[in-house]
């Protein structure tokens, strides 16, 4: 599986988190990570057609981002303005990513505790990633369980670290889409069903 992580942070050398997961997965076997600020310039300019031949190069598609305002850095809305267009994400003819999936990884300065009902935030991060997760649907991708790493804003050098090997088990686990891993156990039971009745 060849995965390709665009990350969306407006000066990724002072940040600590999202600079610590783009190092590591630079080094990543098949992963292919990029800098859309570096890519795209001070004037967020995307070449529509190299952009598009990336994406159809590769099965995962990953937005990394430190979420801002509950949801992304400008220059990530300013890429998918620009690649996702009609008759290529969709629309007729606009069936170009179907089949391939979407990953969300993100980091929050606050709290976990602050992402629920009745919370600071007041609602979860699945419920504010939503938008991501109907261009995943509008486009035909397969939307997966995202990665989140709280309260980033306070993280000790030691928990930065720690996420790092995290984030890099989620990202690559070829099992994320719920329907491939039920796939497996399915053909496994089939091919020994005595562990049937161990599972129930």
């Amino acid at each position: 599986m060849k995965i390709l992580v665009l990350t969306a942070h407006p000066d990724l050398k002072r940040s600590r988190i999202n600079r610590a997961w783009f190092n590591a997965l630079t080094e990543a076997e098949a992963v292919t990570a990029r800098d859309l600020t570096a890519v795209g310039g001070p004037d967020m300019q995307f070449d529509t057609d190299a952009e598009q031949a990336m994406l159809l190069e590769h099965e995962r598609i990953v937005f990394q981002f430190p979420f801002y305002w509950y949801s992304s850095p400008p220059v990530l809305k300013a890429w998918m303005d620009q690649v996702l267009s009609y008759g290529f994400a969709y629309g007729p003819g606009g069936d170009k990513l179907k089949g391939r999936e979407l990953l969300i990884t993100v980091s929050t300065g606050g709290p976990a505790d602050s992402y629920h009902a009745g919370g600071y935030n007041n609602f979860t991060v699945d419920e504010l990633l939503r938008p991501f997760q109907q261009t995943a649907h509008l486009t035909g991708m397969t939307y997966l369980r995202p990665f989140v790493a709280h309260g980033m804003a306070l993280a000790t050098e030691e928990q930065i670290d720690a996420s790092v090997p995290e984030m890099l088990v989620h990202l690559t686990d070829p099992e994320l889409d719920p329907k491939i891993k039920q796939a497996r156990l399915l053909k496994a039971l089939a091919d020994d069903p005595s562990k049937a009745a161990a599972v129930s």
